[in-house]
C-alpha cells in the first residue's frame, strides 16, 4: 500500500467520482482507477460500489477512509515539526472558538500576540464542533466548554465562566447588585438564538428553575446584543468577565444568584499532536490574558450601577 494511493483514493471520496478526482490530482482517470484496482485487490475487498454512473463506499471503504485521514494528519504533523524546528519563530496555528466568543475573548488577544509574535500566522475559526474538528485534525487548538473525556484530547482549565445580566444604566434594575435568576421572568431580553452554545446554557438553568425565557430579539453577534443593551431595548444574560472588562458605562451588570449560571472553559488539543512554537507560544498567551482579565476584575473599583 502506498501513500499515493490512499491519497488518490481520498481523493476519489471527497468528490465521489473518478473523473473529478482524476482531473483533481492532474492524473488520467485510466491510471487513477488502475491505482484503486491495485489497492483493492491488495486489501482483498472493493473499496466501493460501482452503481451506474454513481459510486458509493463500501463499508471496508468507510474504515479505510478513517484511517486514511488519520495517515495523512500524523503526515501533517510530522511536516509541522520539521518546520518549526526551522524556524523557531515561525509557524502557523488555526483556533476553533465557540460562536460569539471571538468577540468575547479574542480581539485584543489576536492584536497583542500579534504584537509580540509577527511572524506566527493565526487563523480563528467560531465552530459548533470544537472537539470533533480537534480530533479529525481539521484544527490545531479550541477553546471552549469542558468536553465529555475522551483519552484522544488533552484539556487544560482555563477558567470558570459566571454569567450576568446585563443592562441599561437608566433600567429599572441597574442599580441593583444582584437578583434572583427567577426574576428574569419579568425582563424584556434580547439573546443569543436557540442554537447557540450561552443561550443554550441559559435555557438549561431555566428549565431547570421550571420556566422559559422569551427573547424579544435575537441576533447572532454580540455587538449587535450589546447595542441593543444600549439602547435600552431589552437586557442580556452575558459573561460576567466580559462585562467588567468592558467597563462600558452605558451598562450595568447585575449578579444573578440562586442560581449563578456558569460552566469550565477550557483549551483543547489532540494528545498525539506536535506543540509547536506557535502553539506553546499562543497557549502561554492566552493564559497569561485569561489571567490578566481576571486580575482586572478583581481590582478595586468604584461601582458606576449604584452611583
Amino acid at each position: 500500500m502506498e501513500l499515493r494511493q490512499l491519497e488518490y483514493f481520498m481523493a476519489i471520496c471527497e468528490e465521489m467520482h473518478f473523473s473529478r478526482a482524476s482531473e483533481k490530482l492532474c492524473t488520467s482517470q485510466s491510471n487513477l482507477s488502475q491505482q484503486i484496482k491495485f489497492l483493492e485487490s491488495e486489501l482483498g475487498v472493493p473499496l466501493f460500489d460501482r452503481l451506474g454512473k454513481r459510486i458509493a463506499l463500501t463499508e471496508a471503504g468507510k474504515v479505510l477512509l478513517e484511517q486514511s485521514r488519520h495517515v495523512f494528519s500524523h503526515i501533517d504533523y510530522a511536516r509541522e515539526a520539521i518546520a518549526a524546528m526551522k524556524n523557531n519563530e515561525g509557524g502557523t496555528l488555526t483556533i476553533g472558538v465557540l460562536p460569539g466568543d471571538a468577540d468575547l475573548l479574542f480581539d485584543a488577544l489576536l492584536v497583542e500576540f500579534h504584537r509580540l509574535y509577527p511572524k506566527t500566522s493565526l487563523s480563528v475559526i467560531e465552530s459548533t464542533r470544537i472537539v470533533e474538528q480537534i480530533t479529525s485534525g481539521e484544527i490545531d487548538l479550541g477553546v471552549t466548554v469542558l468536553p465529555e473525556p475522551d483519552e484522544r484530547i488533552t484539556v487544560i482549565p482555563l477558567f470558570h465562566e459566571e454569567f450576568a445580566l446585563a443592562v441599561h444604566t437608566a433600567h429599572p434594575l441597574a442599580k441593583e447588585k444582584a437578583i434572583k435568576f427567577e426574576q428574569l421572568q419579568d425582563v424584556k431580553m434580547v439573546m443569543f438564538p436557540s442554537d447557540h452554545q450561552a443561550r443554550q446554557l441559559i435555557n438549561r438553568y431555566c428549565i431547570q428553575e421550571g420556566f422559559r425565557l422569551q427573547a424579544h430579539i435575537e441576533t447572532t453577534t454580540l455587538l449587535s446584543l450589546l447595542t441593543l443593551v444600549k439602547k435600552g431595548i431589552g437586557g442580556c444574560i452575558l459573561p460576567s468577565l466580559l462585562l467588567q472588562n468592558m467597563n462600558d458605562d452605558e451598562i450595568a451588570i447585575i449578579n444573578l444568584l440562586h442560581p449563578t449560571p456558569s460552566q469550565d472553559i477550557c483549551l483543547v488539543y489532540r494528545k498525539d499532536k506536535y506543540m509547536g512554537f506557535a502553539a506553546r507560544t499562543f497557549i502561554d498567551t492566552l493564559q497569561a490574558y485569561i489571567q490578566s482579565a481576571i486580575d482586572n476584575t478583581h481590582a478595586p473599583t468604584t461601582n458606576k450601577n449604584r452611583s
